[in-house]
């Protein structure tokens, strides 16, 4: 793995081009196609891309990512790639536009290499439910790197690119983040736009980076942060500079230490893991307090029920009438949309179809949707509660370093609860960064979450960089 720092050097040094490390990176993801982590890759495109931005830095107008190479989760819309969401649904679809994203990238010159896989949809916490192929954990094969956003948090860790965007709906670039030992930071909601992504539960969805260090990810944020007018639920907040947050001490700030994350179902060595952190927080003159989240265990439930929901009205759109795959046996109207939709959705997007339709069905929205979103102001409020005593919170990413693939398979709760920690920030609408913090016994990465107050990514991104700094 390559930061961007080490790249910037070998450029400004003359020893190397964009050209050459673009050569590089397609050497590694030709050597590493069994990890199945990219769905599409143009190495012509990134190419041609590459002796661009080496032109324009032998003029001295290239941007602040030149050199920078980004793989894509494969539900962000790059104008004429196919943007499949890892679904046969939408295994033929061309995107006809940019996202807002990707158009930020541009701007900034970072060179996009591909397209990576996921979980259809992005619902999942394996990288199991893609319809073409699961994603292989690059230090055991036979275990998974978490998801949705697998394909990308294997893309940066297998050293395939320098960066990688997802999408965290629940935990989708945390998780996987950690599960791969890599940095992964969900922003704030409304920090980044989500034109151009495809939706899953759009009140949760934010797009962020993967990175192998805290400041390549404080750079990517940097670049795609800030309000769209295309995106009415970006907010119209500064962007401050999250690079000067970093390389700076953490004397003074206070730690929240959440008691329900610390329960005896989390495993001893991710606790062990996490209080050695706590420590070395506290010798540089932190203060760490237990804090409560008094709602923390209705968290999942409330999240697969107002997810669910919205994914049922979301995904309706794709119903073989308009775009997208479509039954060719059909005689009727309703026959396309069942046919349709049964072949090409697979079993998980089917489940939470499901799950979403009841919960919203007549007899049933008040009993579920209603309460699910009341439970919702209560977990968020108790977010404002500690945030207003600390300055950030600290726990672990994940109940477990990564399974074996097909473990959890056959039950779906189990699944669910593989994001036991993560959901919250997403229901709450507050930034967290997964950082490495350590291996357990089979050498499988530990992941810890840094939590902190909307809008403040500098402050969470700045206790990440001090701890990543005296890993």
């Amino acid at each position: 793995m390559r930061s961007f720092d080490d790249i910037s050097a070998a450029l400004s040094e003359h020893a190397t081009t964009c050209e050459n490390i673009i050569q590089e990176y397609l050497a590694t993801i030709d050597a590493r196609r069994d990890l199945n982590a990219f769905l599409a890759v143009d190495a012509e495109r990134a190419l041609v891309r590459a002796r661009q931005v080496d032109e324009k830095r032998m003029g001295g107008d290239a941007g602040p990512l030149a050199g920078m190479v980004v793989a894509v989760k494969d539900n962000i819309c790059i104008k004429d790639w196919n943007t499949t969401c890892a679904s046969k649904i939408l295994e033929e679809f061309v995107a006809p536009y940019n996202a807002t994203t990707i158009e930020k990238l541009s701007d900034a010159d970072a060179i996009i290499i591909g397209k990576t896989n996921m979980d259809e949809f992005a619902m999942g916490s394996s990288t199991e439910n893609s319809a073409f192929g699961r994603v292989k954990h690059p230090v055991d094969a036979s275990r998974v790197p978490g998801g949705s956003s697998g394909g990308s948090a294997v893309a940066v860790s297998a050293g395939m690119c320098t960066t990688a965007l997802g999408s965290d709906t629940g935990g989708s670039i945390r998780q996987p983040a950690s599960f791969t030992g890599i940095v992964g930071l969900k922003p704030t909601y409304g920090r980044v736009s989500r034109y151009g992504l495809v939706a899953f539960a759009s009140s949760l969805d934010q797009i962020g980076p993967f990175a192998v260090t805290v400041r390549d990810a404080a750079r990517l944020l940097q670049a795609i942060a800030g309000h769209d007018e295309r995106d009415s639920t970006t907010a119209k907040v500064p962007v401050p500079d999250y690079l000067t947050a970093l390389n700076r001490d953490v004397k003074g700030l206070k730690i929240g230490v959440p008691r329900e994350y610390f329960d005896e179902s989390l495993r001893n060595d991710i606790r062990a893991a996490i209080e050695t952190q706590l420590d070395i927080l506290r010798s540089a003159g932190a203060e760490v307090r237990q804090v409560s989240l008094p709602h923390a265990d209705y968290t999942v439930a409330t999240y697969y029920i107002l997810a669910t929901a919205e994914a049922s009205s979301n995904l309706a759109r794709f119903d073989g009438a308009r775009y997208g795959f479509r039954a060719d046996d059909a005689s009727t109207l309703k026959e396309n949309y069942t046919k349709s939709r049964s072949r090409g959705f697979g079993q998980e997007v089917k489940r939470r179809i499901m799950l979403g339709t009841y919960v919203l069905s007549s007899g049933y929205y008040d009993a579920y949707y209603l309460k699910g979103q009341k439970v919702r102001r209560l977990i968020s409020s108790d977010f404002e509660r500690a945030l207003s005593e600390v300055d950030v919170l600290i726990g672990p990413t994940s109940p477990t370093t990564s399974f074996k693939a097909g473990e959890k398979t056959d039950d779906p709760l189990q699944m669910y609860l593989s994001d036991i920690y993560t959901t919250s920030a997403n229901l709450a609408g507050i930034p967290a960064v997964s950082i490495p913090c350590g291996t357990d016994g089979n050498n499988l990465p530990i992941g810890l979450q840094i939590m902190g107050k909307q809008f403040d990514e500098e402050t969470v991104l700045r206790v990440a960089d001090f701890l990543e700094t005296r890993a």
